[in-house]
Formats: C-alpha cells, structure tokens, sequence
C-alpha cells in the first residue's frame, strides 16, 4: 500500500461494501443485506477487502453494519453462532488487511434502522423506541465487537439523537476502545432526525477515545456544511456517491462520476474532515480518485 506523496494526517476509508458485493455478482435482496454473505460467501467478503486496500484506503469497513444477533436470529441462528458470524466479520477484514500489508480494521457498529431494514436509518422514525431501549439492543453486539481486537469501532450511519446517546455510553462503559460516529444528514446543520449536529456532536466532544465525528451516507454536496458544524473534533466523513435512495422500490436514483467524487473530497479535506472515504454507491474505483486527490 504505497503512500507516495500522500497527506500523511489524512486516512483514506474504503467504499461501499455491498455496492462492490453486488458489482461481483452478490444478491443482496435480503433483509440481512451484506451480512448475508457471512453465512453464505465470506471469502467474497475478504476479496472486496482485499480490492478496496488495492485502491488505495488505509481502513477496511467490517461487514458488521446489518449484523446483529436479533437479526441473525429472525433467519433461525443461535445466539452462539451469531456472534460467531459477527466476529467472523472482523477477522475477514483483518485477513485482507493483512495480505495488503497494513492498515487499520473498523467495526462497523450500524443503526437499529439497519436492523429494521425499512430505510429509518436516513430519517431516524424508530416508532417511539426511546435511548434505554436502544442501549439494550446495541449493547450485546457492541460488547462482541470490542472483544475482537479492531483497531476501532465505526459507529455509522447514526439517524437519531437519542441512538448516539446510548452509543456515547456504551463507549464510557468499554475505556478501551476507540471510535469514530458518523451520522447521517437531512441538510447542511441537522442529523435525520432534525438534532443539530454541533448537539450530537457534544456528546462525544473531550473524549480520547473519539478519533473523529461526522457524517457518512449523505449527499455529497451536504458535507461542508455539516462537517462544519464539528467544533473541537476531528472530523471523518464518507458519503455517498450522490445518487439518492427510493426505498419505496428498492433502487439508487441519478449518476455517479468517480472523478468527480474524488475532486469534491478535496473540498471535505477543506473543511475539516481527516477520514475520508465513500459510502452506498462508491466503488475501488472512487476509493481510488479520492486517494489520488488527495
């Protein structure tokens, strides 16, 4: 993995995990998404690892975003082999990181609208389920991951004020991991669910354990404003590619230019973002042009 001239107070993430599943033949109609393959293609898992280090990011995204044991046991799994596939998620991403000769493995802790596969996690409608209630249900996946051995967790795609509340104690209660929350926007100042940012990200403001807050599977165009709300944190922020979800049909919408993707990180880099990398809809190849624009 060659840095050359590389902007070493920069990380490059990686893209989207199952837009690239896709691109090698993966169906992922299912309400389990790309953890789907954990059970059924794991070594597909490791080569999209193994593709987007290639490309040029120094952090490798786990496959843990849609994986939880409510979920694994709504499909009929045990608790026992739930999280056996949940940590299978972290090794995979560890194997690719280590045939890549470096890197660092996040793992990936997604929102509870992940879970309820229905699109919340872009608008934070979780039907009244209140901060205790979400602490429960993050609580014994988050406990899974902290024992792996990642280098850090990726709090992401976060829709709702109350949800990053219980994640920021989940984080005091395990002092030994590190963590970075990115949350998903509706414009230029507010999370899905209307909080302001600058408040959601309070929440984590002097903590050591926060490598960075921010924002991920939002608009392109909406990250300046939003990472320029984050006062006193380093800032990490991989969008999507600008196509925009219909998720009454269960399709992307609009067009996607790596090159242009690329140019516009230049601009996320600007406004204060250090993590920098894509989301739904990226590929190696956008991976690729913001690495070499940077």
């Amino acid at each position: 993995m060659s840095t050359g001239g590389y902007d070493k107070n920069i990380l490059v993430l990686d893209g989207g995990l199952a837009t690239h599943l896709e691109a090698l033949g993966a169906d992922l109609r299912d309400e389990l998404w790309s953890a789907k393959l954990l059970v059924e293609n794991p070594e597909l898992i490791r080569r999209v690892h193994r593709d987007y280090f290639a490309a040029g990011a120094d952090v490798a995204t786990t496959a843990s975003y849609q994986a939880s044991l409510t979920g694994f046991a709504r499909r009929g799994l045990s608790r026992a082999e739930s999280a056996r596939l949940i940590r299978l998620s972290v090794e995979l991403a560890a194997q690719a990181r280590d045939e890549a000769g470096g890197g660092l493995v996040a793992a990936s802790v997604g929102p509870y609208g992940a879970y309820l596969a229905d699109g919340s996690e872009y608008t934070g409608d979780y039907g009244g389920l209140d901060e205790e209630a979400l602490l429960g249900w993050h609580r014994p996946r988050w406990e899974i991951l902290a024992d792996t051995g990642a280098d850090l967790l990726a709090c992401e795609t976060i829709p709702s004020y109350p949800e990053a509340r219980a994640l920021a104690r989940l984080l005091a209660e395990t002092p030994d991991v590190r963590a970075w929350v990115s949350f998903t926007g509706r414009d230029e100042r507010h999370i899905s669910d209307g909080t302001p940012l600058a408040e959601c990200a309070a929440l984590f403001a002097g903590s050591s354990q926060v490598v960075a807050v921010g924002v991920n599977c939002t608009p392109p165009r909406l990250v300046p404003g939003l990472i320029g709300q984050i006062a006193n944190l380093p800032a990490v922020a991989y969008p999507n590619s600008g196509e925009s979800w219909d998720a009454a049909n269960h399709r992307w919408l609009g067009l996607a230019d790596p090159l242009e993707f690329g140019a516009a990180a230049k601009d996320w880099r600007d406004a204060g973002a250090s993590l920098i990398g894509g989301c739904c809809r990226t590929t190696p190849e956008h991976i690729r042009q913001v690495r070499a624009a940077l």
